[in-house]
């Protein structure tokens, strides 16, 4: 007989505050997606996400996440990327494109901004020239790329992983 007992359902672990993470989103073609995400961030402690249009994020898949995480609307992503590079934050877009890092051997900067892409368009050139890194998650079979919600949680997990529970 084991020493401990498994608990379903153990309460979340402590929070490590805000972390220095921004997420930003363009007009994504589905709101699922995007609640998707808004749902992730909460669980990574993400507190701020950048995200364009005026999208609907359903409360039964984001859950408590939309009273954690703020959702700034903006028209465009690079006005709002310029002024985060000011701050002094890395802008990292998650994006399979030239010169691209392989997410495992990127080590992320505190301050990130993670930029994901459209989820046909993927990061559209004018971002794509601003930003400091391109990250990308290895795909081995078809289709040639993971759902943005899916690789934006990736993303997400990798950060959480490198910057540890504190950071």
């Amino acid at each position: 007989m084991p020493d401990f007992v498994h608990q379903r359902h153990k309460p979340p672990q402590e929070s490590p505050g805000a972390r220095e993470l921004i997420l930003a989103c363009p007009k994504l073609r589905t709101n699922v997606n995007l609640a998707r995400i808004v749902r992730a961030a909460g669980c990574c402690g993400v507190r701020r996400m950048i995200v364009c249009g005026k999208p609907k994020i359903d409360r039964e898949i984001a859950r408590d996440a939309l009273d954690q995480v703020v959702l700034e609307h903006h028209r465009s992503l690079a006005p709002v990327l310029r002024q985060l590079k000011a701050e002094g934050y890395a802008l990292v877009g998650l994006e399979q494109a030239s010169h691209s890092q392989c997410l495992y051997d990127f080590a992320f900067p505190l301050r990130t901004a993670l930029v994901i892409g459209h989820e046909r368009l993927g990061i559209s050139e004018d971002v794509l020239a601003l930003l400091d890194h391109v990250v990308e998650i290895p795909v081995y079979g078809l289709p040639h790329a993971y759902n943005v919600a899916t690789a934006t949680c990736m993303a997400l997990y990798e950060y959480c992983r490198q910057r540890g529970s504190g950071q």
